[in-house]
């Protein structure tokens, strides 16, 4: 689906532009790898003790009651972020950054990780801030998110950029100038006890301030 048909809806008084052009992008060897595939090493629960999170095949996996599972590097502030993603059917996830140690679900920026959930803002949309409708990627399918964020300056006036990328499709550039997180950490969210998440591949490339 491409990226023009995708309803928007955006807090008011906030820039929000399209991107018609595919960035270049820097050389596998720069990322840094936040999971090894293989171990829980590098992460950390904060939540309801008997959410589980585990590996499974080579990639994280979230299931159980709502919690949150965190990255203990970083904190990170300027960077391009991402990972390889699967949601169940009816599942709810959310990919969070410059979040706290110890975050609750309203502590950072959210990626909306949400194919077929009863809440319908879905995949694609940075939660709270600028929301996406339509199905971009279906349940139990993995998928690939990509994160852009720096401080920057636009006509005088300092602001956040988050550019969202879902399978490669560039969808939008967010200009927060409400500056609303600082630096801060990675994290994963497990939302319901009916949500079923599977993350693989993520990796990090730190940008100068």
């Amino acid at each position: 689906m491409h990226a023009s048909t995708i309803r928007f809806a955006c807090c008011a008084g906030v820039a929000l532009a399209l991107l018609s052009g595919a960035n270049a992008r820097a050389e596998d060897a720069e990322w840094i790898s936040l999971f090894d595939g293989k171990t829980m090493d590098g992460w950390e629960k904060v939540g309801n003790e008997k959410s589980e999170w585990k590996v499974v095949d080579e990639s994280l996996s979230g299931s159980g009651p709502a919690s949150m599972l965190v990255s203990t590097k970083g904190p990170y502030k300027n960077f391009k972020y991402r990972a390889e993603v699967k949601i169940s059917d009816g599942g709810n996830s959310g990919l969070y950054f410059r979040t706290t140690a110890k975050p609750g679900f309203s502590d950072g920026y959210e990626a909306q990780i949400d194919s077929t959930h009863r809440d319908p803002i879905r995949t694609g949309s940075l939660y709270g801030f600028c929301h996406v409708y339509k199905q971009l990627v279906k349940p139990d399918t993995w998928f690939k998110y990509e994160i852009e964020v720096r401080d920057d300056v636009w006509r005088g006036r300092k602001m956040t950029r988050i550019k969202i990328t879902v399978d490669g499709e560039e969808l939008y550039e967010y200009m927060d100038f409400a500056l609303t997180y600082p630096a801060g950490h990675f994290a994963f969210q497990h939302h319901d006890p009916e949500s079923i998440v599977h993350i693989r591949k993520v990796e990090v490339l730190p940008m100068a301030d």
